[in-house]
């Protein structure tokens, strides 16, 4: 039995909310995990720093204590649990502690700011959905100065031993070996109000409605029994109170002189009145929607309110009885994970059924030729074939991915607990799964002994011989694929017989999107080689900063993703280079743009702007929405661009980006360890420009499909199979694909088309969780209100300053433009929901860029750092916190964005205050 995993660390970790989400995972127990969620998540968190599970083991190691805790903890602990108990706390309490030891203590209390702070035990098993350990080990409140908290640290290490915690180990047949116990050092709040709220009934498991409990003062006196508490019930959906009760609440419990809490007697008035206003329930229930569609379960909540604030101290998974027979039923069936990280690049709010089902359809046929090109053959790609028609899930109009798949197909590549964790990282998920998912999910069924080792040692060296030659892959497929392009794109497809388009519409997928598989080892490239550049960093380089990977990992050089915003920066020059030109773009509606110029003879320009629309026109926002008419369809977004685009258009930001991790490079790295770093990281820059190329080759054949489907659309709105042509969009491609091949009758087509643009519109009305899961059929057992799909906008909390994950560094300062659509930004901070590579012209317009969704290898997020511009992705609630106009500072190497001022509230502002949503059809 090891009571000191991980003991062999070189240094003793103080984990904060800036910490990478892996060493949380490894060092921080259960609190400290949960803290960081909600911290890196937009949750208001008082300030906290953890002493790791290292620095328990180090404690351990430095006194010779592991066999004498090992001896005592042998057989017969379970009977004699109290003597353990207490001897365990007198060898904890009395040996020294030993200086890098007492230097992490020191080091978490200043970190938090000194003064009162909470010191909380955080057991590495503790806030499990198995075993929550609710109430098993210690912690201590108002704990002031370094040698008060240095006890108390002891006592939280010693609490992991208790009679209590020992016993409630063996009632549920758990080893006494604890792992470990980290320790949570957190400012204490001075909370006018505090309580807990469960995001399902305690009492049943009922998940339709939430309970909240609520006193004066610090929650102490809740938890401890000594207040009666006022009980509030909620409706989980709408936050409509369905009950309450008002508790005595005789008492507060506020800070004392010294450790703990001193009681105090609350007025009459306050006792009678609820502790809670409606305003306090609605910030309240919102906190709640978050928290569960975060975690995907209810969630057990403890809350503090101070200065207009709801700060959330604690969150854990709700540990139930099983349902009873009038409670709600639980669902089950296959647990699924839904998340929109990432996909929300490509397919953001709601999307046509048309845009879901060709996407679907095209992800299929790519990772089962990926399989293919790996090697996978017989019975196991038929396994393969079960789930790759399933990676995108279609929920309410919206795409999410279906993410257990999506580990299904990292691990056909090798290497896979690295490629996760990048995965993770690359998508810009919130949450990792836990190991034992990970590890329980396959591609396909799993061989054992010889043949599975073999089987697995042919896929590696495939994929090897594949990853070693992926730069001359992309080449004859660049090659291939150009020449295939030219001849789809010089087609008009309205001239054309219906059927006609739609033979071209299949060759086309053939040609270019069936080919597409073996191209996926590119993907996988990038996780592994931008994996071991990560490795490498954490290992030789532990103090760089976050954004510093990316940095030293982004492609340099005229990547092709960042051509639209060059070639757009040499269009508004030439335009700004004739008075007349400028005159007319800033003074001629957008729409009437193109015809004003043509009217007034500036031809040159116009070849100017045609070119560039036929070289880009299908770059444009939301490009690959079937639905949304691309520049070529519709050029007048090109003039707002035009009119946008600021007179400075140098763009050598990228170099700086560069130069700025190579010198960090020379100062901190040499010798044969710089030589192999810079030869992971040449393959990581290679790779990324390479999927740059492709990201555009994808643009275009979504383009060139996009002019087929639209075509037909035509085509069936003349036959009378819709009532008009964009119905076509209302329809799912094997839908079209019946309506040619006479698998369905056309009179059927316009009552599916009316019946689903109905129930898209209410669709839109709703407000998604970007994560969620459910069990067995997703819309059916509640479990998408249990998710948090509600009509609900969410609430404002005040926050001063969000957070996120640094992405391109550099500081600026500008009011804000919230925006859905890239236009208008005239140098300001470009603040929005989520990007596409649509954003791309318009980001010199930007002075920095904020994402709230997102991952550092976004397109947009790559072309932003090579153009030099500060930018911070992952800012949970940016767009509900922050209103168009109002002065921010944007740190993108510490990941920062700080509210300045407020605009002004003259209703002028005239942005949204959530993202909208709209469907373009």
């Amino acid at each position: 039995m090891s009571l000191t995993t991980g003991a062999d660390h070189r240094f003793l970790r103080v984990l904060t909310p800036s910490s990478e989400r892996s060493q949380i995972a490894a060092w921080a127990g259960g609190k400290g995990r949960n803290l960081h969620t909600l911290s890196t998540s937009g949750f208001h968190v008082p300030d906290w720093a953890v002493l790791g599970l290292d620095v328990f083991a180090a404690f351990c190691r430095g006194n010779r204590l592991d066999e004498r805790l090992a001896n005592l903890l042998d057989d017969g602990w379970d009977t004699q649990a109290g003597q353990v108990a207490d001897e365990i706390a007198r060898l904890i309490g009395t040996a020294p502690l030993g200086e890098g030891v007492a230097a992490a203590i020191a080091r978490a209390y200043r970190q938090v700011g000194g003064g009162p702070v909470a010191v909380r035990s955080s057991g590495a098993e503790e806030d499990g959905s198995h075993h929550s350990f609710a109430g098993q080990f210690d912690s201590f409140l108002n704990v002031s100065g370094l040698d008060e908290v240095t006890a108390h640290v002891r006592r939280c290490w010693a609490s992991g031993f208790s009679e209590r915690s020992l016993r409630y180990r063996a009632l549920r047949g758990l080893p006494p070996d604890t792992g470990g116990v980290a320790v949570i050092v957190q400012r204490m709040v001075a909370a006018e109000r505090s309580g807990v709220l469960f995001t399902a009934e305690p009492a049943t498991g009922r998940t339709d409605r939430y309970v909240v409990s609520a006193v004066h003062g610090l929650g102490e006196g809740l938890v401890s029994g000594a207040v009666d508490a006022d009980t509030v019930v909620l409706d989980a959906g709408t936050g409509e109170v369905l009950s309450t009760v008002i508790g005595e609440k005789r008492e507060r419990h506020v800070a004392g002189t010294g450790p703990g809490c001193a009681v105090a007697p609350v007025a009459d008035e306050d006792r009678i009145a609820p502790a809670l206003t409606a305003e306090d329930l609605a910030r309240l229930h919102g906190v709640g929607v978050r928290a569960t569609a975060l975690h995907g379960a209810p969630q057990d909540i403890e809350w503090a309110i101070a200065d207009g604030t709801v700060w959330v101290v604690q969150c854990r998974p709700v540990t139930t009885p099983p349902p009873t027979a009038d409670s709600a039923q639980a669902p089950e069936g296959e647990l699924r994970i839904w998340d929109n990280s990432n996909i929300i690049e490509s397919f953001s709010g709601v999307v046509s059924p048309l845009t879901y089902s060709f996407a679907a359809d095209t992800y299929a046929k790519v990772y089962d030729g990926y399989a293919r090109a790996l090697g996978v053959r017989g019975r196991r790609l038929r396994e393969v074939q079960e789930w790759t028609p399933h990676l995108l899930g279609y929920i309410h109009g919206r795409v999410y991915y279906n993410l257990h798949h999506w580990y299904r197909m990292v691990r056909l590549a090798p290497l896979y607990p690295l490629n996760r964790r990048v995965l993770e990282k690359a998508l810009g998920v919130a949450e990792s799964i836990s190991d034992e998912t990970a590890d329980s999910l396959h591609p396909f069924t799993p061989r054992a002994g010889l043949r599975g080792a073999m089987s697995r040692l042919a896929r590696t060296v495939v994929f090897t011989g594949r990853f070693l030659t992926v730069g001359r892959s992309v080449e004859t497929f660049h090659r291939d694929f150009s020449r295939a392009y030219a001849v789809f794109n010089e087609v008009d497809y309205d001239a054309l017989h219906g059927d006609e388009t739609y033979r071209r519409f299949r060759r086309l997928q053939r040609q270019l999107i069936e080919q597409w598989g073996p191209m996926q080892v590119l993907d996988a490239a990038i996780l592994l080689s931008v994996g071991l550049l990560a490795l490498l960093t954490r290992a030789w380089l532990p103090q760089a900063p976050e954004w510093f990977v990316w940095a030293a990992a982004a492609p340099g050089g005229d990547i092709e993703s960042a051509e639209p915003a060059r070639k757009l920066a040499e269009l508004a020059e030439q335009s700004r280079a004739d008075a007349e030109v400028r005159h007319l773009l800033e003074h001629t509606p957008d729409t009437d743009a193109y015809r004003a110029l043509h009217e007034a003879g500036h031809t040159a320009f116009l070849a100017a702007v045609d070119a560039y629309i036929a070289d880009y026109g299908y770059r444009s926002p939301d490009e690959l929405k079937l639905e949304v008419p691309d520049l070529r369809e519709n050029p007048a977004a090109l003039f707002t661009l035009l009119r946008d685009a600021p007179a400075d258009t140098t763009t050598g930001g990228g170099g700086d980006r560069g130069r700025e991790a190579d010198a960090y490079l020379d100062e901190h790295l040499r010798g044969p360890r710089r030589w192999l770093y810079e030869r992971v990281r040449a393959k990581a820059r290679a790779v990324l420009a390479d999927r740059e190329r492709l990201r555009f080759c994808r643009t275009r054949a979504f383009g060139a499909a996009k002019r087929m489907l639209r075509a037909l659309g035509r085509d069936l709105a003349r036959m009378g199979a819709v009532d008009a042509w964009d119905d076509v969009f209302m329809l799912r491609l094997e839908e079209v694909r019946g309506a040619y091949e006479g698998m369905i009758a056309h009179t059927e087509l316009k009552e599916l088309a009316s019946l689903r643009r109905r129930r898209l519109a209410d669709d839109a009305a709703l407000h998604p969780p970007s994560r969620f899961t459910t069990r067995g059929a997703p819309y059916w057992s509640g479990n998408l209100e249990r998710a948090g799909w509600s009509s609900a906008a969410p609430a404002r909390s005040g926050a001063r300053e969000l957070r996120g994950t640094p992405c391109g560094p550099g500081i600026a300062e500008g009011p804000a433009v919230v925006t859905d659509t890239p236009h208008d930004i005239g140098g300001g901070i470009l603040l929005t929901y989520r990007t596409d590579p649509g954003w791309v012209a318009a980001l010199p317009s930007a002075a920095a860029l904020v994402v709230e969704r997102g991952s550092p290898l976004t397109h947009v997020a790559v072309v932003a750092r090579e153009l030099g511009i500060p930018t911070v992705v992952q800012v949970k609630d940016a767009t509900t916190e922050i209103r168009t106009g109002s002065l921010l500072r944007v740190d993108g190497a510490a990941g920062t964005v700080t509210v300045l001022a407020d605009p002004p509230d003259d209703g002028t502002t005239g942005s949204p205050d959530t993202p909208r949503t709209e469907i373009h059809l």
